[in-house]
């Protein structure tokens, strides 16, 4: 079940756990298969410390140069 989830693409639902703005990054626990979603924001504060922990890290974060380029149209 862990694929199927990490494979869906993040969207406005999905939350960062440390401050609740929309979460651009999902990190997937190798040793409990738990997910935990950050902001970009967040990702970088802890990706040091989380990311040799991680069996996935799926990064969204260039969706949000993209959103940048259409306001700015």
């Amino acid at each position: 079940m862990t694929t199927a989830v990490a494979d869906r693409t993040l969207n406005a639902l999905d939350r960062c756990d440390r401050c609740g703005a929309q979460a651009y990054v999902r990190v997937v626990l190798e040793s409990s298969g738990g997910e935990l979603l950050f902001c970009g924001h967040h990702a970088r504060a802890v990706e040091a410390k989380l990311r040799p922990l991680a069996s996935d890290w799926h990064d969204e974060t260039s969706r949000l140069q993209e959103k940048e380029a259409v306001l700015a149209d």
